[in-house]
């Protein structure tokens, strides 16, 4: 067997051939796109922390009733910000949000024509299988390596590794729920003389409307999951007091599990009425 491992693949040299390569002859690109994520993370920090932190709590609050409806959960979302704000971790909890919904925004918004395009080319979904299975198991502490070296530290990396951890989601459950539209609903939209757009909007994303929202709240969930990851490489946020309290008895985790819940519950799909 040692005659297979004298003669090795040079995968690593060929590894940081490309990075090198990159890195000299691609950094305008990285530049522009450093500098419009934190464009989209500063604005949505703006919004967060410009306003007095009460002003925050009572929209979220009336938000919350405004799209479920439930006292018990409205009251559960005051209590909890508040809470937040009691232990002084406000600012941390806006800056972990601005990294939540940008990197929301940017997975739903590739991960959702990416899974549509994917339902309808068969082909197309057999060819990403295996690059979203090595997204999903790769251990998340190597995406911070190429996000380090190209974008450098700050709130940017973080985002680009938790971009390249969460977006799976939504393309494997956008593609689900399209190929999950029974053929009658759409052999009858055909017979009404429906095209293949109009089939697309009224017909299948209609129906795969909570698969795409389960998609939502799961890309929710795995960016906070990222969140003590991605202070590792400068982000801001509540990973930075998370990592401090590893050796002290400390509740900052309780802040994460909060936001988790609340915004789980908050864009999850409503049940339907019997």
């Amino acid at each position: 067997m040692e005659w297979i491992t004298q003669a090795k693949i040079p995968i690593g040299k060929w590894a940081k051939a490309g990075v090198d390569w990159l890195t000299d002859n691609a950094a305008w690109f990285f530049d522009g796109l450093a500098a419009s994520l934190e464009t989209v993370i500063g604005a949505i920090l703006w919004v967060l922390q410009t306003p007095h932190p009460l002003v925050i709590v009572a929209s979220v609050v009336a938000l919350t009733w405004w799209v479920r409806r439930s006292a018990g959960f409205t009251v559960f979302t005051a209590l909890g910000l508040l809470l937040i704000i009691n232990q002084g971790y406000w600012t941390e909890t806006t800056e972990t949000l601005a990294l939540v919904l940008a990197a929301s925004v940017v997975c739903m918004g590739l991960g959702v024509p990416i899974g549509i395009a994917a339902a309808r080319r068969p082909w197309l979904y057999s060819a990403l299988q295996p690059v979203l299975d090595l997204m999903q198991t790769i251990p998340t502490f190597v995406y911070l390596i190429p996000a380090l070296i190209l974008f450098g530290l700050g709130m940017v990396p973080g985002l680009i590794a938790t971009v390249i951890f969460a977006i799976p989601a939504p393309i494997r459950l956008t593609h689900l729920g399209i190929t999950s539209t029974p053929k009658e609903l759409i052999e009858a939209g055909q017979a009404f003389g429906a095209t293949r757009s109009q089939l697309l909007w009224k017909v299948e994303l209609p129906f795969a409307r909570p698969q795409i929202m389960a998609g939502l709240t799961q890309t929710i969930m795995l960016s906070l999951s990222m969140v003590v990851i991605a202070a590792l490489v400068g982000a801001d946020g509540l990973g930075v007091p998370t990592l401090r309290a590893l050796n002290q008895v400390n509740i900052v985790g309780v802040a994460i599990v909060l936001i988790a819940i609340i915004l789980d519950r908050l864009f999850k799909p409503r049940a339907p009425k019997p």
